[in-house]
């Protein structure tokens, strides 16, 4: 018998899948890691003693599979009700589970580019097919564009990644009265933004939210998303969850996260103030920065001539590198290629990159 090859088994939509790229996870210590908009200060200490408090013997035993405290926990801290809410490991587990519960309704899924590249990874892996509605250079809320897209679930990242711009109620409220499918708002980081569309939530039943516990709580390594949307589509989703998704510690130090209210917001406001104070710095260099409502700064550089394009962009993140600090260059699209987004590290990193900011500018 000939020996059948792998690749001839696999589903032919896999055979020809790009995986997610993350960003670069370096070894060691000396790294200034600017690259994957984790949170530079580490969690409340309430995580690190629940944790420690969690017997050893209960983790023996499977974690409760609808994370109902944590639900709780979240819908409270939300002003919903708890069937309002699903938990998800990691808010790509949601964007994972929203695509294969509504993708196929309508047609393909929507999306806006630049946002998050996950996005038609996961499309891909259910084998359906993208609707991209492209932004220009102003990002700009292409909402007629919307419109039109026959998609029955539309993915909009706000504020954006990878710009930081921010997009408000009004606009969003727009595309909800003309779209007629689902529209899911990616608030991975809204936690450092003006505006949350929770409000819009209890008129229009087809919004659906998603968090991250990645970000503003100081939680990449524990992986603890959510959604809030209606109870029907929550339903929906529950119906295509993992039984257990979310672990008991997860869950643990997710709950002791949410419940120390005064350390998040200690902490986001150290992040935003950071991030104000560079934000004008890199102006200052008469660099484009987007007005940033993020965690992290999207900007063109330019170098000692004034030029700004893809060349100029890709020499400072080798430079960068080469003096350990990561940061990403997204060179694949126009849109794109000129720009780095830097995450907004303590203010020590901020210094010392600026440092080496200066160095570049002056002799590149």
């Amino acid at each position: 018998m000939n020996e059948v090859r792998i690749s001839d088994l696999v589903q032919p939509h896999i055979r020809k899948l790009e995986a997610y790229t993350p960003g670069h996870q370096p070894s060691g210590e000396e790294w200034i890691k600017l690259n994957t908009n984790e949170n530079p200060y580490p969690p409340s200490p309430k995580v690190t003693e629940a944790i420690q408090e969690l017997a050893g013997s209960t983790l023996r035993l499977y974690p409760d599979p609808t994370s109902s405290r944590l639900r709780e926990a979240v819908a409270a801290l939300h002003s919903l009700d708890s069937n309002q809410v699903i938990i998800g490991n990691g808010s790509d587990d949601i964007l994972n589970l929203l695509i294969r519960a509504f993708g196929g309704v309508g047609g393909a899924v929507g999306l806006s580019f630049p946002s998050y590249s996950l996005y038609p990874v996961l499309v891909g892996i259910e084998n359906g097919k993208t609707e991209v509605i492209e932004f220009q250079r102003e990002m700009a809320l292409p909402i007629e564009q919307i419109k039109n897209c026959s998609s029955g679930l539309f993915l909009l990242t706000s504020p954006n990644a990878p710009t930081g711009v921010g997009f408000g109620n009004e606009k969003i409220e727009k595309i909800l009265k003309i779209h007629s499918g689902l529209l899911v708002v990616d608030e991975a980081y809204v936690d450092f933004a003006h505006e949350s569309a929770i409000d819009l939530l209890r008129r229009y039943p087809r919004l659906v939210i998603t968090r991250t516990f990645s970000k503003s709580y100081s939680l990449a390594g524990i992986r603890v998303g959510y959604a809030l949307a209606s109870p029907e589509t929550i339903g929906f989703l529950d119906r295509v969850r993992d039984s257990y998704n979310v672990s008991r510690l997860s869950q643990t130090a997710a709950l002791a996260a949410i419940e120390d209210q005064t350390y998040f917001q200690s902490t986001v406001g150290k992040i935003k103030e950071t991030r104000n104070k560079y934000q004008v710095k890199f102006q200052e260099k008469d660099w484009f920065v987007y007005p940033s409502q993020t965690n992290f700064f999207f900007l063109e550089p330019k170098n000692v001539k004034g030029e700004a394009n893809e060349e100029v962009a890709k020499s400072l993140f080798d430079y960068l590198y080469s003096h350990k600090i990561l940061v990403r260059h997204f060179g694949s699209h126009v849109l794109t290629s000129s720009f780095l987004r830097i995450t907004v590290g303590t203010e020590s990193e901020m210094q010392i990159l600026n440092e080496v900011l200066n160095s570049w500018q002056t002799t590149v």
